[in-house]
């Protein structure tokens, strides 16, 4: 399909986040911060209101869409901050918007913003992504 300037994708990556979720999350990727498990230490130590999730796990979620948006194997470059914490019960939307386009002669460049937001309309993650699509 064509893609122009402007155009955007959005889609709810991640819907009611679990505690099982983010301790699975953990266990997938060896980060075990107390922050992100242990409600106690979140809560009487670091004084959090409750565990919170692993930035790189809603950077993943994100991804999810970024790799919708532009195909599987085509993304060049993608990155982001994390802009707020992700409790349990947050449920996340993407967005990618594209921000740039250049044609060549056998693929076309595509520059995006990319943002999530909870259901608050909270912004958790922002960043960019590229990709090199084929024609």
């Amino acid at each position: 399909e064509d893609v122009v300037k402007g155009a955007s994708k959005k889609k709810t990556v991640i819907e009611n986040l679990t505690r099982t979720q983010i301790v699975q999350y953990a266990g997938a990727s060896g980060d075990f911060n107390p922050l992100h498990t242990d409600e106690v230490f979140a809560v009487k130590i670091a004084g959090y209101d409750t565990v919170f999730a692993h930035g790189m796990l809603s950077m993943g979620a994100t991804g999810t869409l970024v790799t919708d948006a532009f195909g599987n194997g085509n993304l060049t470059s993608y990155g982001v901050r994390f802009r707020s914490q992700v409790f349990p019960g947050d449920t996340l939307t993407a967005t990618v918007t594209i921000t740039d386009v250049a044609r060549h002669h056998d693929w076309t460049s595509v520059t995006a913003d990319v943002e999530t937001v909870n259901q608050k309309g909270e912004v958790v993650v922002s960043g960019t992504a590229s990709a090199d699509l084929p024609h």
